[in-house]
Parts: structure tokens; sequence; C-alpha cells
């Protein structure tokens, strides 16, 4: 089992006929996703990598059936009517993948997915991947570097961070270690699916041993996890990087999911919170494969 996608859920593209739209379809294509078509307003009755185009979600179910996934290929001015829309028609899970959406925007996708029982992912995401299953986004950037880069093993990776998503996943899979799925959870302040949720989704897994937590400084999503552990809900160990250490208070660091005010969201608070649970805390990035390794060797051993 995968955790939020694998080559059996049935994903269409919003915004499939635009240049990235059209792009990223290629790349989820040829790694395997399954894609079954798209939409883009007035583009009804196009093929786009030989998937039919149709000019509405509701239109695109209608002719294709029932959708699992929608990922949103849309300019940010027009997500929250994209993601809205694919929501409104059924569909469980979006990717909102663009960045720039505006925050009320994002808090009015929000209360919709509560009411209609629905998640997403971002915004400001460069995906979700299952290795050697699918992947939602653009994550690996071609299919053929992705294949190359990740393999399907027992680690689940999540980050608030799109390039140390791949990266991690890239050099924990260089020691020989395997990744079950990389959610990168979104860079903005608010977003879809957080730590959290992504964690007790890889506590269910049967395909996740460890979790990798690619944190920063900036909100609460971290210490949440850590309330989890505490309660016993998340029992798998973790490992985590927290980005962010030298930023000073009131500083915007990388993006606008991390920004500290006060003493919210410091480094030095979430370390601290973190190995109060028992979290294995890597201070040096390059030390994760490392202390994956060492510590799936540990839990073998017990």
């Amino acid at each position: 089992m995968a955790i939020i996608v694998d080559q059996n859920k049935r994903v269409m593209v919003q915004g499939i006929t635009g240049r990235e739209g059209s792009a990223r379809t290629n790349l989820m294509l040829e790694y395997g996703t399954n894609i079954v078509g798209g939409c883009t307003p007035k583009r009804g009755g196009q093929e786009v990598h030989g998937l039919p185009v149709f000019n509405t979600v509701k239109e695109t179910i209608e002719n294709l059936g029932e959708i699992d996934i929608s990922v949103a290929f849309v300019p940010a001015p027009l997500v929250k009517h994209a993601a809205i829309e694919a929501i409104e028609a059924g569909i469980k899970l979006v990717a909102i993948i663009p960045d720039r959406v505006p925050l009320y925007d994002v808090l009015e996708v929000a209360e919709v997915a509560e009411e209609f029982d629905a998640d997403f992912v971002g915004p400001n995401t460069v995906g979700v991947m299952s290795p050697e299953k699918a992947v939602l986004g653009m994550m690996g950037g071609r299919a053929e570097t992705a294949r190359e880069w990740f393999h399907k093993g027992n680690v689940g990776v999540m980050s608030r961070s799109g390039g140390l998503s791949a990266s991690t996943g890239y050099y924990i899979c260089q020691t020989g270690i395997g990744i079950s799925t990389i959610v990168h959870v979104g860079g903005d302040s608010v977003v879809g699916l957080t730590f959290p949720d992504i964690a007790k989704k890889f506590q269910a897994d049967d395909e996740t041993d460890l979790i990798v937590m690619l944190g920063e400084i900036g909100g609460s999503q971290e210490e949440r996890v850590a309330d989890l552990i505490e309660s016993g809900e998340v029992t798998k160990p973790i490992v985590a990087y927290i980005g962010g250490k030298n930023a000073q208070s009131g500083t915007r660091y990388s993006h606008a999911g991390a920004i500290i005010e006060g003493g919210r969201g410091t480094w030095e608070g979430k370390v601290e919170r973190l190995s109060e649970v028992g979290v294995k805390l890597v201070e040096n990035f390059d030390d994760i494969p490392h202390i994956v390794k060492e510590t799936l060797t540990t839990d073998e051993h017990r």
C-alpha cells in the first residue's frame, strides 16, 4: 500500500492544455501515473498526450467515470475556483501545485474540503511520489530521472521544502534503502494535508517502517507531530531535520510558511519539543541517510 497515490488511483489534470500542465502530465504519464484525462475551460474536444480534454471537471467525470485525484496546474488566481470545482464534483483529493495562491483562497478551499470530506495537498507543492508506482506534480523533473533516483522501500518522507523532498529521497536511496512515499506538504503558511495528517497516514501504512520529517522554522506542524507521538497515535521511529537554525526572530526564511515571530515557531522550540518525545534530530542534513540506516538496523534487531 502507498499513501495518497499509487498506480491504481484514477487521476485527472486541471489545466492540462497549459504549458506547465501539459509538460507535467507527460512526466506523470511516463512515470506510470494512471491519468485518464483532463479539463481546461473552452478547450473541450482537444487531446493532450493522447488524453481527452473536457471543459469542466463535471464533464470529465461524466465521460470517464469516477476520478480519485485531481492535479491542478492553473494560475494562482484561479486555484480557488478549480479546487472547489473538483471537490464539489466528488473528487476526494486535489494536489494544488501553484505557488502565490492568496491565503484567503486557501482558507475557502479548506472550508469546502471539510464540508465534502475531501483533502488537498499544497498549495506551493512539488507534489507526491510513491516510487515505482506513481507521481503527482513535478517531483523528479523527468520520468527517467525519477526512476533512476527513487526506489521502492520502507522509509516515508514528509517535507515542508520542495528541494529537500527530492534530494532527501535521492540520498536515502543511494544508501540502498528505498522510499515508500515522499510528500511535499507545501511551503505556504496554510496548507491542506499537514505533517500530523501525513504522519498518521504513514503510521497506518504497512509499507512504511520509519518516517523522515524535513521541517523548518515557523508554524507548529512539527510540534503537533510531537503531540501525536506523546499520545501514542504515532509510534514508528522518526528522524527529523529542522531548517532555519540561524534565522532571527521576525525574519522570513525561505518562503511564506517559515515565519518566526517572538517565541513561536523557533528552531530551538521545535528541537526541544521533538527531543522530548524521542525523535532523532539530525543537525546536519548530510547525516540523514546514515541516521536512517542506523535506526532501521537497530529496530530490526530489537
